[in-house]
């Protein structure tokens, strides 16, 4: 197989990737970046039909407290939006993705105990969520390092002329 058919990580591999499986990430990245992004807008602009269904009390009054806060489902929703945007122009996806990480767990949890009826869409953003954050795993180690250097005028001019 040619070397431009190759996808980078399998590259290193020494195999060839499947068709596919070079699209993947870049479908995973718009879909997740499209559902965050529109849903965000939504938020603001209310431009969606409300569901019919009526919310159990729980859902019901966890939904008002982030109403009757003020702050919180603005800051959620801008949050999405910008999420989202980052997402679609494939800029600081990694950022993004950990932005993303605290609402997605907050939407799984709604949807596990107040309102089960939803986990099908909330699976399937799990899943996206999670996915990307496997095939962008490089970005995180040095996150997730359980010792961390601190950084020096030198690591910064060294990391300045690497990029």
């Amino acid at each position: 197989m040619a070397a431009e058919n190759l996808h980078p990580a399998h590259v290193a591999e020494g195999r060839a990737a499947l068709p596919i499986a070079r699209y993947l990430p870049v479908a995973a990245r718009v879909l997740l970046g499209l559902v965050f992004f529109v849903f965000g807008l939504d938020g603001f602009l209310q431009f969606m039909p409300r569901p019919s269904v009526q919310m159990s009390e729980g859902a019901a009054a966890f939904s008002a407290g982030l109403m009757s806060a003020g702050y919180m489902f603005p800051m959620i929703k801008g949050t999405e939006v910008i999420a989202g945007a980052l997402l679609l122009s494939n800029r600081f996806v990694p950022l993004a993705l950990a932005l993303l990480a605290p609402v997605v767990v907050n939407i799984f949890a709604f949807h596990a105990f107040l309102a089960p009826d939803g986990m099908g869409v909330t699976m399937a953003i799990l899943v996206l969520e999670l996915y990307l954050a496997w095939a962008y795993r490089s970005a995180f180690r040095p996150m997730l390092a359980a010792r961390a250097a601190r950084a020096t005028p030198e690591t910064a001019r060294a990391d300045a002329r690497s990029s």
